[in-house]
């Protein structure tokens, strides 16, 4: 970049050398990191609004009766919350993670292809601002909640395709953004990176690239289908035409179930490079955590149909869904072993990002046995669609997702922004953060045990007091977030400067691996800089 005082811009928002300036700069960039930090804000933009929408919806739970929504927005609130936690939060912002990280851990100079990166960033914007409008036109977001279940879905309003069509278009991105990770690692490792010698992270993200790249046409085949049976008189779910429902709950889970292992082998990555820095010791069992990791995407293909145990699937059908259900929460088992193994005896500090790691191993694991227990048949038959499978799989995305990112953020931001963010704040954030995550959803457990059902804005009288506990956890929650966008602000405006070994330790290495300066133009760069 230039270093004389005197370099003018000209009208078309670039320096002297031809590098675009100002907004421009961040339009047409193709650099690694200024599309992680686009996709990172990004996707604490839709965090807060999609948490908004929850505490929304606590609002209309507090108390048993109708008070504040009616049921149709309740629904419409309930769709997008999920919707936008799932597309807008939690996925961008791992993909944002993996474009500032993983060419910095394999020494690669930038991503493959550059230009493609920006494309795929640029997609969601379409893709968040035909969401977030479906909310408001005729007919809101769809009572089929977010998995858009026929026949709901095939009656509402153009609201549901504005939602399909967003879809389709954040589909195209991660899929083009797979096949950019996957180029970047297979031939952009610096000489002697053996893929056995990857970190965890660059492992974690190269399989979950292969699992959206195999699993997102899956949805859009499915959502196809429904926009045919809306507009084109095609009978694929209607049972008067001779379609069927049920097909529509198969294809879905055909994408949604390897969709919940995208949202959680990117953080099993995150916590396998926070806990070996933090414990001063090496990751134990490194090929062990490998092979667990392409166990698991390899079983989340045969797993799907567990989440419709009560659509009248033949005996034979339910008990294989069944046992490959509970074997996938083997390899899930030994990764939470070997992260156990690698803090046994360490000289472990717990600093913010270390005490996310561990909760989030704690927490993690208890989503994890709770989703044994729905996959034991007799008991999910009871438990299908309570309030326990929403403790469930929030245990699994917030606490082990969403904290995970949290993480991920408090560990990288020294690196990405030469500063340091303030310690006590950042462990305010940790403390607040957990402990009303904890008051929101584990009351929920005992709320589904008695049976009351999801997805209904009123409830029975005898809910009333643990729904009001939930209700308080999530203002508590949403209200704590601020506090970790206040923390990032004020880190990037300054703060004490890092240093090159930020982490004191053995794996201080990936700070001192000096990455190629910023190149933020269309043109074709320079091979010599």
């Amino acid at each position: 970049m230039s270093t004389t005082t005197t370099s003018h811009h000209d009208a078309h928002g670039h320096d002297d050398h031809g590098h675009p300036t100002g907004l421009m700069r961040w339009v047409k960039s193709t650099n690694h990191k200024d599309i992680g930090t686009m996709y990172l804000w990004f996707s604490f933009t839709m965090f807060l609004f999609a948490g908004a929408l929850a505490m929304l919806i606590r609002l209309e739970l507090f108390q048993p009766g109708l008070q504040f929504v009616r049921p149709e927005v309740f629904n419409q609130l309930t769709t997008l919350h999920g919707l936008i936690m799932i597309f807008g939060a939690i996925m961008p912002a791992f993909v944002g993670f993996a474009n500032w990280q993983v060419p910095l851990m394999i020494g690669a100079p930038d991503m493959a292809f550059p230009r493609l990166n920006n494309m795929s960033f640029w997609l969601l914007i379409p893709a968040a601002i035909l969401l977030l409008a479906s909310f408001f036109v005729p007919g809101g977001a769809a009572a089929g909640g977010w998995t858009m279940y026929p026949p709901l879905s095939v009656q509402g309003g153009m609201s549901i395709d504005m939602s399909i069509f967003a879809l389709h278009i954040l589909g195209v991105s991660s899929i083009v953004g797979s096949i950019n990770i996957i180029t970047t690692i297979f031939n952009m490792r610096a000489p002697g990176m053996t893929l056995m010698k990857m970190p965890m992270f660059v492992w974690t993200w190269l399989i979950t690239a292969y699992l959206l790249i195999a699993a997102m046409p899956v949805l859009a085949g499915a959502l196809t289908m429904l926009i045919t049976d809306r507009h084109f008189g095609t009978h694929f779910f209607n049972a008067a035409g001779g379609g069927d429902p049920v097909l529509f709950q198969h294809v879905f889970w055909f994408f949604g179930h390897p969709e919940v292992y995208i949202m959680i082998l990117p953080a099993f990555g995150i916590l396998s490079t926070i806990i070996p820095t933090f414990a001063r010791k090496p990751l134990f069992g490194y090929a062990s955590m490998v092979y667990a990791t392409a166990a698991i995407a390899v079983l989340s293909f045969v797993v799907w149909a567990h989440h419709m145990f009560t659509t009248g699937m033949p005996v034979a059908g339910q008990l294989f869904f069944m046992y490959s259900t509970m074997l996938i929460s083997v390899p899930t088992g030994v990764k939470v072993f070997n992260w156990l193994a690698t803090m046994w005896k360490g000289s472990m500090t717990f600093e913010t990002p270390m005490l996310f790691a561990v909760a989030v191993v704690f927490l993690f694991t208890i989503g994890g046995f709770s989703g044994l227990v729905c996959a034991i048949l007799p008991v999910d038959i009871q438990l299908q669609d309570t309030y326990y499978v929403v403790a469930h799989f929030h245990y699994v995305l917030f606490s082990g997702a969403a904290m995970s990112i949290m993480g991920g953020v408090y560990y990288w931001i020294p690196k990405w922004t030469g500063h340091m963010y303030d310690e006590t704040l950042g462990k305010w954030h940790f403390w607040l953060t957990t402990i009303a995550f904890n008051v929101t959803f584990f009351p929920m457990h005992f709320t589904g045990l008695a049976g009351m059902p999801r997805r209904i804005p009123d409830y029975s009288q005898q809910f009333a007091e643990f729904n009001m506990i939930s209700s308080l956890g999530a203002f508590a929650l949403g209200l704590s977030q601020l506090l970790f966008l206040y923390v990032v602000i004020k880190c990037i405006r300054g703060g004490a400067k890092a240093t090159n070994q930020v982490w004191e330790g053995a794996h201080g290495l990936e700070w001192t691996v000096p990455s190629p300066a910023p190149f933020h133009t269309f043109e074709t760069p320079p091979l010599v800089k």
